[in-house]
């Protein structure tokens, strides 16, 4: 007789790989599908957005919920995390002002204290009242003269290493450090992984293509699903559906729709040339899809830089974006971008694209401009309830009974959403009431530093990445 699983899951992004692991934790029996080779290789997470403030046009009870859902995968992921604050300016071109700025971030500085006071180790950026630093014009000028730190240790020392390299004649004051840091995704791929692997509640299947779905609820059977693949059928008495922008494959199966908008978009990566000292993650705001779209450069190991640029000609493409249209089929994209997440990048575009990256963050860093291109581009695809390309917190939702669908926008969002797939999980009866619940997770926490350093070097090399890009900036002791 084949096995009966409590909960299948359909994509071993962040989202169903950490659906996995919060499930394995409670000893619920689970398995993953995964079309890929290895686990949490969706669209590319680079930053831990705890407050959000990369996106000035959003909420501040969006930042909020950014900066929990951040602190929460924080302390599930620790070794992933590089503690370096993240510079957040406005060029004086642009609309934003840094009074509003400010103003939210004085917000998020007492939602922090609050989040402290409900439970103390959620303390993991740093003392509250050093959440940010807004420095002058005339503060500039003074730290540009002080001399480089190799590795920095105080706000200030940040700036002065950065404010060396950046025309800050161009942009408005104040400027601000703030303690959002940087995310590692080979990291938290291999600690994942790693840690699923090991279990016996969770049985990983990589390289399985689910190419149908049968719903039997109705049937009286010990199992409400059986998942079909191109060698085996998996029964399950609750689906979940976390396949990113295939989601919407998985609901034509079962005959499940709803409205969402898929969008396409490409960060890159640069190499450049030795700096005195470690400098912040960088961050120049403008208007999404204009010529002088948000600017963002994350620093990695040995001279590596990601960029974003939120324009048309680097991270954003034509036709890059495709809604729901009709109640009959998943949306596809058009053979230029299917080509891009199927295949592989032409070599051309790549060079192309990357230039225009470095020529971009050479506007605000000039020294930037002798960069050159370093890896393949990170990019993938990813799916947003509703039309709203603004939102920047994810939707779950149930669409009928045992069924969940998983469509985060941010990584960080992850973990909120499994907790409520084990909540409606309670309370549809297929598992009985969790008296304990906890926040920690003892599958990822037996999980070596040495073993995550050595799997996700392997995993960056796999995927066609510099091994070092899985390195932390700020290495934990």
């Amino acid at each position: 007789m084949s096995k009966v699983y409590t909960v299948g899951i359909v994509g071993g992004g962040i989202s169903g790989s950490v659906c996995a692991l919060e499930l394995a934790k409670y000893g619920i029996d689970n398995i993953l599908l995964e079309k890929g080779e290895s686990i949490v290789n969706g669209p590319p997470f680079c930053h831990l957005h705890a407050g959000g403030n990369l996106y000035p046009d959003i909420s501040v009870d969006q930042c909020k919920t950014l900066m929990l859902q951040s602190i929460e995968m924080l302390r599930l992921f620790p070794h992933s995390i590089d503690q370096r604050p993240t510079w957040i300016s406005v060029p004086k071109s642009e609309k934003y002002e840094p009074e509003f700025i400010e103003d939210r971030l004085n917000s998020l500085v007492k939602y922090y204290k609050k989040l402290i006071a409900e439970d103390p180790d959620n303390e993991v950026l740093g003392n509250p009242d050093q959440y940010y630093k807004a420095y002058s014009k005339e503060e500039i000028e003074a730290l540009a003269k002080q001399p480089g730190v190799k590795q920095p240790t105080t706000f200030d020392e940040w700036v002065s290493n950065a404010v060396k390299l950046i025309d800050y004649q161009s942009l408005k004051t104040p400027i601000f450090l703030v303690q959002e840091f940087g995310w590692n995704l080979f990291r938290t791929a291999a600690q994942a992984q790693l840690a699923l692997e090991k279990t016996e509640s969770c049985c990983i299947k990589t390289d399985t293509e689910v190419t149908n779905i049968i719903d039997v609820r109705n049937r009286n059977l010990d199992y409400n699903w059986a998942i079909c693949t191109k060698g085996s059928v998996y029964n399950v008495k609750y689906l979940v559906n976390s396949c990113g922008f295939r989601t919407g494959f998985i609901d034509a199966l079962l005959n499940q729709h709803a409205e969402h908008s898929i969008e396409y978009k490409a960060a890159y990566i640069a190499k450049w040339q030795p700096v005195e000292g470690l400098i912040p993650e960088l961050i120049f705001h403008g208007e999404r899809g204009t010529a002088h779209g948000m600017l963002q450069i994350t620093p990695y190991c040995e001279d590596y830089y990601q960029i974003h640029g939120m324009t048309q000609d680097i991270t954003l493409f034509e036709n890059g974006v495709i809604h729901s249209k009709n109640k009959e089929s998943a949306e596809e994209f058009d053979e230029d971008i299917k080509q891009k997440i199927d295949r592989a990048w032409p070599e051309e575009e790549i060079n192309t694209r990357t230039k225009n990256a470095i020529a971009f963050a050479a506007r605000y860093v000039p020294t930037f401009k002798s960069a050159n291109v370093g890896a393949l581009p990170m990019h993938g695809a990813q799916q947003l309830h509703g039309n709203d390309l603004s939102l920047r917190v994810g939707e779950l939702s149930f669409p009928g009974k045992f069924y969940a669908r998983s469509e985060i926008i941010k990584a960080s969002s992850a973990l909120t959403v499994a907790r409520k797939i084990v909540a409606n999980l309670e309370n549809e009866k297929i598992i009985a009431q969790i008296r304990t619940k906890t926040k920690h997770n003892s599958l990822l926490e037996e999980i070596s530093k040495n073993d995550i350093e050595e799997r996700a070097r392997e995993l960056a090399i796999k995927r066609g990445y510099p091994g070092t890009l899985s390195q932390l900036v700020i290495d934990r002791t």
